[in-house]
């Protein structure tokens, strides 16, 4: 019968792991972390795809910030040009980030190299300062 794979460790208790056995090759590592499983035939395999993932989560970088990429359209890069008619387009993406919804408004603040936008709430902007 087969021997169950023990939990993989998460977390802090991986990173801690980790640095322990630094001096020991990665596959090592991962399978001393728990990122292994067992056959049928008790092969040994170890899921460095899984270690990996669940290292740099514990590190807290995470590689699908909302999981929900369709794989249509163009990732987010926080970069906008001016179109041709002197617009400037800011993408859903970012307004569904913010949580906004159609119809909220903005002020409008020109610096000398910058563009602020100020949400407004019911008469008031989000810093409470009144509309005038």
């Amino acid at each position: 019968m087969n021997k169950p794979a023990p939990t993989p460790l998460t977390g802090k208790a991986l990173l801690q792991k980790v640095k322990e056995l630094s001096h020991m090759p990665r596959r090592e590592t991962a399978k001393l972390c728990g990122y292994y499983s067992t056959t049928k035939d008790n092969q040994v395999r170890v899921n460095l795809t899984d270690f990996y993932d669940a290292v740099l989560k514990a590190r807290g970088i995470p590689l699908s910030p909302d999981g929900t990429k369709d794989g249509r359209g163009r990732e987010a890069t926080y970069l906008v040009s001016v179109h041709k008619n002197g617009q400037i387009v800011i993408g859903s993406t970012y307004t569904k980030e913010m949580g906004l919804k159609p119809g909220d408004e903005f002020d409008i603040k020109l610096g000398y190299k910058h563009i602020h936008l100020i949400q407004v709430e019911n008469g008031k902007d989000a810093g409470g300062d009144e509309e005038e």
